[in-house]
């Protein structure tokens, strides 16, 4: 199968919320605004029903991280000799109390609590090294829980899937543990340091935040390129930009009804433009809801299980969009938590020397 599809009628300006009177519209039908790059997937599939499809790994039947292959000792050092160090940007959120995160399927939210303080240590005899010791050596310790879907994470392919299969073919009956998968956990991901492009469509349409509810388009994608003059390529992290993380850390504000990727845009960057992790600023990197009635979240389990491309969420771009810097190196590092569906991430954007 080779990830390739015809532009449709989905093809258009963004659908679902309005753009406001005055901003600029991406116009309907729009040119690819410069996409270069060779890395091109061909696709054999493992599972094809009702429209959608579970793919093979071309990189074999052990591949646990889909289009993360791509990332070589050799790219990696071609994208660190780039590197200009008059500055960094943190792209994470900070986890706080209260903070916002997958509730409404009974997920935990974010919590901190204290398991040892320095008066607790002392008034307990922690240990039994008696008072003077633990007074004169203070010891506080804590501890947290939390969704692994909370926060700046990356989600694994194993995170969602179609009819029970997952990418390269893992089924829960085959490859699922008393406690978490036993394929696809970030143990296996290497430190992701690659070439990396800011798409800016709440820019674009010249808005703060893009409505709710409003799905973005190829020819949104397409028309934010052009506009800033960004050459799209193959083998990048494509950071999506809805403006939503204007409304962080307001979960009433954040979480409802978010604007993101529609599938057709998701179909662009992967076949189209060749991208390797897709980006977002929102908590679901997709338009919620859903474009197709009775779809449940379609462009993650697109992404995912057909096109082996890692998604990233409540990434925070609006320093680097204030800048305009729209080509840059990230440097991003999950945590290597074994067989989980999703990491907390750390994502660093350097600027690039021209």
């Amino acid at each position: 199968m080779c990830m390739h599809h015809g532009a449709g009628p989905e093809d258009q300006a963004g659908t679902g919320g309005q753009i406001p009177a005055g901003a600029e519209a991406a116009p309907a039908g729009a040119p690819a605004a410069n996409v270069a790059g060779e890395h091109q997937l061909v696709y054999e599939s493992l599972l094809e029903r009702d429209g959608v499809r579970v793919s093979r790994s071309p990189w074999g039947p052990d591949d646990q991280i889909g289009r993360l292959n791509w990332i070589t000792p050799e790219s990696r050092r071609a994208v660190l000799e780039l590197l200009d160090g008059r500055a960094t940007f943190d792209l994470s959120v900070d986890y706080v109390l209260g903070m916002p995160s997958w509730l409404a399927a009974g997920d935990p939210p974010y919590g901190i609590w204290m398991t040892h303080t320095p008066d607790g240590s002392r008034n307990e005899d922690l240990g039994a090294r008696g008072p003077d010791v633990l007074s004169k050596y203070s010891y506080a310790g804590d501890s947290i829980a939390m969704y692994t879907h909370c926060g700046t994470h990356i989600d694994t392919l194993n995170h969602r899937g179609y009819y029970g299969t997952f990418w390269n073919g893992w089924t829960a009956q085959e490859d699922l543990g008393s406690r978490h998968w036993l394929k696809g956990g970030a143990e296996h991901y290497p430190p992701i340091v690659a070439r990396a492009t800011l798409l800016d469509v709440a820019g674009l349409h010249g808005v703060d935040c893009l409505p709710d509810g409003y799905a973005i388009t190829p020819a949104d994608l397409r028309a934010a390129a052009r506009s800033q003059g960004t050459q799209l390529q193959s083998g990048t992290v494509v950071h999506v930009r809805t403006g939503r993380m204007g409304h962080w850390p307001d979960p009433d504000r954040y979480l409802p009804n978010s604007p993101g990727l529609g599938l057709a845009a998701a179909r662009f960057l992967c076949e189209e433009v060749g991208a390797m992790c897709v980006a977002s600023d929102s908590i679901a990197l997709e338009v919620l809801p859903s474009e197709e009635e009775g779809a449940f979240m379609p462009v993650h389990s697109y992404l995912l299980a057909t096109a082996g491309a890692q998604i990233m969420e409540v990434v925070n771009m609006e320093e680097i969009a204030a800048e305009k810097m729209y080509d840059f190196a990230v440097l991003a590092f999950p945590l290597k938590l074994a067989g989980a569906t999703g990491a907390p991430l750390r994502p660093v954007a350097v600027p690039i020397r021209s």
